[in-house]
């Protein structure tokens, strides 16, 4: 059957807030409008307990902020606050040392190096972050990645009949309205399954569809999940577990960050951990290129192989004369060896030389009557 993909691409799965960037994405939002970002955040905060008080079960804490950025904008706060200003607002966003130019280096490396290039192994990268898609778009990364997972706004509003030909126009203010599309902690395990299986690629191929490993897009083991905090463990742990490699990071100076990240090191969800820091020769820069490299070796080496057993030894020409049948040598008595100890002699040889001798003694005697006499002189013992 033939395979749908190569299995020849790996695929760097990053973070965005924090791990790419200091900070949280949204701070130039807040700028924008004047809005003091620790008020907001701090009442963000709030929220789990505001909710419950009001009626809810459950509450998922990774999209409240959501939620209250469109309160803001109803209340008038950020008022006029639609999609192509978050992305207009992605270009203030500034980037760890490194970021972006790392992305395209580690990939220019990959496809410059002529073993990797015989088997088409490609690098992409990708980002799944639970932040703001319009923004990360903006920003000066989106040319050098191949695919965002982030949360979206919709700016038309839908009230009943909204399909209706004479319903009136729902772009009025282009102004957001509602959620289109959430990430959180959880579902990025699921935009980790997408990019696996290919359907980002493939948009016939379900992310719940059945798919042997060995025709997934991208394996587990040709991918590498960068992220800072354990928001992160979910996707950290099926990356780990299915045979990928995982990196935790920290900004410089923060000893909180520190202390978090090497204690999820010693817990054995992410294999090492590095400074946020991607300019060469820098840990995080040396450890990302060194295992990128040894997942693009073991392919190679796994393609080669496939291709060792796949293929046989070519025929080769025959002779068409007839082939002398071998002779078995004859057995040669061994000759006497100097120094060599002679085999020894047992009662039998002794009996068997005793009448050897009675029977020459004969040759001096005449008539049968001598020669039975002389034979009887000889005494044999026979061995008990």
């Amino acid at each position: 059957m033939a395979a749908p993909f190569s299995q020849a691409v790996i695929a760097i799965v990053w973070d965005f807030d924090k791990t790419l960037i200091p900070g949280n994405m949204q701070a130039p939002l807040f700028a924008h409008f004047g809005v003091d970002e620790g008020a907001f955040w701090a009442e963000v905060d709030g929220l789990r307990e505001f909710y419950l008080a009001h009626g809810a079960q459950r509450v998922n804490d990774d999209t409240l902020y959501l939620n209250h950025i469109l309160e803001y904008v109803h209340a008038g706060r950020f008022k006029g606050l639609s999609n192509a200003l978050l992305r207009e607002l992605g270009r203030d966003l500034t980037f760890h040392p490194g970021m972006p130019d790392f992305l395209a280096e580690v990939r220019a490396s990959v496809e410059a190096d002529p073993a990797y290039a015989k088997h088409d192994i490609t690098l992409e990268h990708y980002v799944v972050s639970t932040g703001l898609r319009p923004m990360i778009e903006g920003s000066a990364i989106r040319p050098l990645v191949e695919d965002v997972w982030a949360c979206e706004f919709i700016e038309a509003r839908h009230p009943p009949g909204y399909a209706q030909p004479h319903q009136e126009p729902l772009f009025r203010d282009r102004e957001i309205h509602s959620l289109a599309y959430v990430i959180d902690n959880t579902s990025k395990t699921r935009a980790l399954f997408e990019i696996n299986k290919g359907t980002n690629k493939t948009p016939e191929i379900h992310v719940n569809s059945a798919v042997p490993r060995e025709l997934r897009r991208v394996p587990f083991a040709n991918m590498i999940y960068v992220a800072d905090g354990p928001s992160d463990v979910p996707a950290w742990s099926v990356v780990r577990s299915e045979g990928g490699r995982t990196l935790g990071v920290y900004q410089r100076g923060s000893r909180a960050q520190f202390e978090q990240i090497s204690q999820l090191q010693r817990d054995g969800r992410i294999h090492a951990f590095a400074e946020a820091d991607y300019r060469p020769d820098s840990t995080a820069w040396l450890w990302l290129t060194t295992e990128v490299r040894r997942i693009a070796d073991r392919i190679v080496e796994e393609r080669e192989g496939a291709l060792r057993r796949a293929v046989r030894p070519p025929a080769r020409h025959v002779s068409d004369g007839p082939t002398a049948t071998p002779q078995p040598a004859e057995l040669a008595a061994p000759a006497d060896v100097p120094g060599t100890p002679s085999p020894q002699r047992s009662r039998a040889d002794d009996v068997r030389e005793a009448v050897r001798a009675g029977l020459e003694s004969q040759d001096d005697t005449d008539g049968d009557e001598a020669g039975a006499d002389a034979t009887a002189q000889v005494e044999v013992r026979w061995p008990e």
